[in-house]
């Protein structure tokens, strides 16, 4: 059910700083509605929303997405929760300063001078380049199960070791080295943020750009805007990531890269409420993601283990886009064909298929779907799947004495209470 307002009331005093309560009791007997009529629609209790309204609770950024898509207020209710949530001081930011600047470019020289001294290899002396893509591949693979402070050691020592052996070589084949152990850098990075250190993943991608440059291949710059607007979306920055996004996409790129930029712009733009830019940014993915390709360094960018990334993204779009029916039905969709090994990527989508249950009101089919997922997260902490593990606690919170969320409250806690 959807509930449209009058056009004038949309552009009413868009540039006088509204508080969120205020907005939302305005836009609600606008429409006829009951606090308990609204609290159906959205899946709140009635004497949240009330307190809500009268300014003692704060709103949540969920609810602020359901209300402005139900009423479809034009981002008004979106743009209140972060002008109260940024007068009060509690706009998050981040734990530790992220710093591009990195020292590969030394790391380099040393290396070559090292291989001076050792004496060059010829081309017949090496060990082909599909070896090192194959034990990127299997380390993604054991990463699937294994958590990130585990892998990370693993990944940077065979980092090293190609990055020696390329300073060791000479002409293409030295090119070809140096590009493969840039896609080792790259996944470094993705471990280094799935660990909780935003700063250490985005060092990792800088230094992959120098390694693939030195290699020839000039484009992981772009991919490298890809993984930072990432990181901005987790962030909850919607405009920084449908900035860096963008610019991914206005360069020569291959299509996988400019597909996946187009993928972060429109989680960047759900995030901002903007569904019609949304949507674009998806069709655009979708268009250059169906291009097959390889790529320099011989591995896919970007997840493998998702048979169909457009559609799985357009489910959480919804959920930001404040549709969490529609973003469970098309999560529920796009789970099922993750394959059983990925235990990873199951998790992560599995979880937030579960959030967006719970932010629908069936919250014994949120829980039951969580349930068989917590266990694993506590084996494998991440640091972007405890995000939506956060998320999911603040939804449980509103039905406490439902039998279901209160069986899984020590599990819970373990997720949240774990080291990465």
């Amino acid at each position: 059910m959807r509930c449209p307002i009058k056009s004038e009331e949309k552009g009413r005093g868009m540039d006088i700083p509204l508080r969120f309560g205020a907005e939302l009791r305005r836009l609600r007997e606008g429409a006829g509605m009951t606090i308990q009529q609204l609290a159906d629609v959205v899946s709140y209790s009635r004497g949240h929303l009330s307190k809500i309204e009268r300014g003692v609770n704060p709103p949540t950024r969920d609810l602020a997405q359901r209300c402005d898509s139900y009423f479809e207020a034009d981002g008004r209710l979106r743009r209140a929760f972060m002008a109260e949530t940024e007068s009060r001081g509690k706009r998050r930011k981040p734990a530790r300063r992220q710093v591009i600047a990195t020292g590969i470019g030394s790391l380099i020289a040393a290396r070559l001078a090292e291989g001076n001294r050792a004496g060059q290899l010829g081309d017949g002396e090496l060990p082909p380049r599909a070896l090192f893509q194959e034990q990127l591949h299997q380390m993604k693979q054991l990463g699937q199960s294994l958590a990130p402070a585990v892998m990370l050691p693993v990944v940077r020592s065979q980092a090293s070791n190609v990055i020696t052996l390329a300073s060791r070589t000479t002409g293409a084949s030295r090119d070809e080295l140096l590009v493969t152990a840039s896609r080792f850098a790259v996944h470094i990075g993705w471990l280094a943020q799935e660990g909780g250190d935003d700063a250490a993943a985005l060092n990792a991608t800088a230094e992959a750009v120098e390694l693939a440059r030195a290699g020839g291949d000039e484009h992981l710059a772009d991919y490298a805007l890809v993984r930072r607007a990432l990181i901005a979306y987790y962030n909850g920055h919607a405009t920084r990531t449908i900035t860096l996004a963008q610019q991914a996409q206005r360069s020569a790129a291959p299509p996988r890269i400019r597909g996946l930029a187009a993928q972060r712009e429109a989680q960047g733009y759900a995030l901002a409420g903007d569904e019609v830019a949304c949507r674009q940014a998806l069709d655009r993915a979708r268009d250059l993601l169906a291009v097959q390709e390889e790529g320099p360094g011989g591995a896919a960018l970007g997840t493998t283990q998702v048979p169909d990334t457009v559609s799985m993204v357009t489910g959480w779009c919804l959920y930001d886009l404040g549709r969490p029916r529609q973003a469970a039905a098309a999560l529920e969709k796009e789970c099922r064909r993750i394959a059983p090994h990925a235990l990873n990527t199951r998790m992560r989508y599995g979880l937030r298929y579960a959030l967006a249950l719970a932010a629908s009101g069936e919250v014994e089919s949120s829980c039951a779907t969580a349930g068989e997922l917590l266990g694993f997260v506590s084996a494998n902490p991440s640091a972007t799947v405890r995000t939506d593990v956060r998320r999911l606690d603040r939804e449980w919170s509103r039905f406490r004495g439902n039998a279901a969320v209160r069986s899984l409250r020590p599990a819970l806690a373990n997720v949240l209470n774990a080291a990465i």
